[in-house]
């Protein structure tokens, strides 16, 4: 790589935080914000039904200083504009594509079994088949990722920074460690990789997921609820609905430091694979718990540096 271009690289992966409203693949896009307030403004005005709907009762529930300001709040910020820039440059380039497998396992299967796929154009149905077919592996794969940080002793002490917010905000979606980010881009992009191969191999031609502001659609529409996971904003999905797709208040309870709810609902978009583990838990009212790590050592997180560090510090302890 030459100097210009490692300038360039660098300029953007500097620049890449403080421009994320304006970035189509990130939870702070301008539409999401949005989207995530009026959610936020309907949840609270059903709350508060026959009470009367106040703009100032409504910015002092869910944005006061004691969870804006709160020292995991601070830290998720400071984190989030450090490892924006730093993600990209160290670990990203590291990252298998999704292309990469896709192309692997379709020229794979075209030596075993031949030209596979019919020639001529694609069809609408089958762009709409690989559209909602890549999106389930999308969402499996986040769910696999997802349990072998919890369940792997090693991995989990990478996957603690992220369980160590004591309040959530947005910004908490990004306090996840590099080793975190690597492995879950992994467990995604060789899921949605096998995905593609197989429909590359059977309907090669022009091939295409349906985007809607050039992200993938689906992932855009559930980016429009997605914020409100990390949030104390209550929106649960009811004990019916909840079987089906994860609520953001089913996440929410992923965060507690509650025995009852350790380890469950790790997925992210459909409550189906929480259900096929035995890891799904829906609640049938409102509750109230604290979140964090339950072990009191979540001030340890609430430096960058030790957010970085930590875990590699820890490797020879067994506490795990």
């Amino acid at each position: 790589m030459d100097l210009s271009a490692l300038t360039v690289r660098l300029g953007v992966a500097i620049t890449n935080p403080f421009v994320a409203i304006l970035q189509h693949d990130s939870p702070l896009f301008l539409p999401f914000i949005l989207s995530t307030l009026a959610l936020a403004v309907v949840v609270f005005a059903v709350a508060t039904r026959g009470h009367g709907f106040s703009f100032g009762d409504f910015f002092r529930t869910y944005f006061s200083r004691s969870v804006w300001g709160h020292r995991s709040a601070i830290a998720d910020y400071k984190f989030y504009v450090v490892n924006g820039v730093l993600f990209p440059l160290i670990v990203g380039p590291l990252i298998f594509t999704g292309s990469l497998v896709a192309r692997g396992l379709g020229n794979w299967l075209m030596s075993v079994f031949g030209d596979g796929h019919p020639g001529g154009e694609v069809g609408s149905g089958v762009l709409l088949g690989l559209t909602v077919a890549f999106f389930v592996a999308y969402d499996l794969g986040r769910y696999l990722g997802h349990t072998l940080q919890h369940e792997i002793p090693l991995l989990w002490k990478f996957h603690k920074i992220h369980h160590s917010a004591e309040v959530l905000t947005p910004f908490t979606n990004f306090r996840s460690h590099p080793v975190d980010l690597f492995i879950m881009a992994i467990s995604v992009n060789l899921l949605t990789g096998l995905v593609t191969g197989i429909f590359v191999f059977f309907f090669a031609g022009k091939l295409q997921l349906i985007t809607f502001f050039s992200l993938h659609i689906l992932i855009f529409a559930y980016n429009l609820i997605g914020n409100l996971r990390h949030t104390h904003v209550w929106l649960s999905y009811g004990p019916r609905l909840g079987y089906l797709f994860i609520s953001p208040a089913q996440h929410q309870i992923h965060h507690s430091v509650e025995p009852r709810h350790f380890g469950r609902n790790r997925g992210f978009a459909f409550a189906v694979w929480d259900w096929m583990f035995g890891t799904l838990y829906v609640p049938k009212q409102k509750e109230e718990f604290k979140m964090g790590l339950g072990d009191g050592t979540e001030p340890e997180y609430a430096g960058v540096w030790s957010m970085y560090s930590l875990p590699f510090r820890t490797l020879t302890k067994k506490e795990w």
